[in-house]
């Protein structure tokens, strides 16, 4: 069976945990496993592009019982190589590439093309990396309308309206099982942009409290959350939809999420300023905690 022609069909942006579907290619992958690629699937995958959100856990049922996957990758093929997570050599949407993703499984699994499966991805993973990347949105926002009053010169907004530094600044965001890590960094483009740096580490209690004091009134009104998509296929453009008192905020996002904010009790922040190289960087943690 050749490479497939085109991208993998996503369910997981609704929510999704199960898809039944028929594996479409088996190829060798590193450190002694295969790579599965299906022609759907409800398995979110590490993106290396912005490898952000870890993959789902769960298994592949197949006739003969389960085969559990250990990791699930975005890969990307020209119908003649598949090319493996941060080897893709093209960018997604490339006329002639078909981007897909591969279920890492044990080297002797019991799987091969044309098989009938069915994905299964574990709703506890899944919830609390959903519950960590709803957090780390919402922070984000929160975090830019704290540190608005910073800028001296005009800045591209963020969802709602406010001078957009997580776009800004942002080196790298890591999504946790209930939580997630944003790194900032303050280097001298961002001081030429107009964001005021000098005095942050002795406003970074201040901004930390009105950060907090953001979350607890965004929580409390209970908005709902979606991912609208553009199309069933991988590479299609998705955004994370969430309604707030101040505007329906929409953020480019190829990840999972809760379906409101009444599912939060609490989203606890906290921040640290820390040395990269020579360069400062503000680091926001952020802690979202469920309702019982």
């Amino acid at each position: 069976m050749s490479l497939p022609h085109r991208d993998t069909r996503v369910t997981y942006p609704s929510g999704a945990l199960e898809a039944a579907t028929r594996v479409v290619h088996v190829a060798p992958a590193d450190e002694g496993r295969l790579a599965v690629i299906t022609e759907s699937t409800s398995f979110h995958p590490v993106d290396a592009a912005w490898p952000d959100q870890p993959a789902d856990a769960g298994v592949i049922r197949t006739a003969t019982g389960d085969v559990v996957v250990h990791d699930a990758v975005v890969a990307a093929t020209d119908g003649e190589v598949l090319h493996l997570g941060a080897d893709i050599p093209v960018r997604p949407g490339t006329e002639g590439w078909a981007f897909v993703i591969a279920h890492l499984v044990d080297a002797d699994a019991p799987i091969a093309e044309g098989d009938e499966v069915t994905i299964q991805a574990d709703a506890a993973t899944r919830r609390a990396l959903s519950t960590g990347h709803t957090a780390c949105h919402l922070a984000s926002l929160a975090l830019n309308r704290a540190v608005a009053a910073r800028w001296s010169k005009p800045a591209r907004e963020d969802a709602l309206g406010s001078p957009d530094f997580d776009g800004a600044a942002i080196a790298s965001s890591r999504i946790t099982p209930g939580g997630s890590v944003d790194r900032y960094r303050l280097n001298k483009s961002l001081r030429r942009a107009g964001f005021d740096t000098a005095s942050l580490a002795d406003d970074l209690d201040a901004v930390r409290r009105e950060v907090a004091e953001q979350l607890e009134a965004w929580i409390a009104t209970g908005g709902s959350v979606r991912v609208d998509a553009a199309g069933d296929g991988l590479t299609d453009r998705r955004t994370w939809v969430c309604e707030l008192p101040d505007g329906t905020a929409r953020i480019a996002c190829g990840g999972t999420h809760l379906t409101s904010l009444a599912e939060l009790s609490a989203i606890v922040p906290s921040f640290a300023l820390v040395d990269d190289g020579g360069t400062p960087v503000l680091e926001m943690t952020n802690e979202a905690r469920l309702r019982h």
